[in-house]
């Protein structure tokens, strides 16, 4: 049986803190591991989650997810524990790893998830 079977994953939605944006960053994070769209929601999941992001896009077929975040409030090496920290449930494993900067519209852009 795939690990990708009857697996099922909620989108967590968080408002966008429009202030916050004025002074945020946003870098690349390549992601290792997603096989499915539903890979692709709980590694977005896992970064919305932390305090301090506050937008996430995930580009499953390319392996790269971008995150607009508050340096004030988180850094990059805790967005890379996120996401492995996503694969931690018995069925699933992500790696990561800062590529770069990223522009800030490229977090703000509605997810887009390809289906494999």
């Amino acid at each position: 049986m795939s690990e990708h079977t009857n697996c099922q994953v909620v989108s967590i939605e968080k408002p966008i803190d429009f202030e916050a944006l004025t002074t945020a960053r946003a870098v690349f994070v390549g992601v290792q591991g997603m096989g499915c769209s539903r890979c692709a929601a709980r590694v977005r999941n896992g970064l919305l989650q932390l305090d301090g992001v506050l937008a996430v896009n995930v580009f499953l077929a390319e392996g790269l997810a971008s995150v607009a975040y508050d340096p004030a409030r988180v850094e990059p090496p805790q967005l890379v524990a996120a996401v492995v920290a996503a694969g931690e449930d018995g069925r699933h494993n992500y790696l990561a790893q800062i590529i770069g900067p990223a522009p800030i519209d490229y977090a703000l852009a509605r997810p887009y998830i390809r289906a494999s």
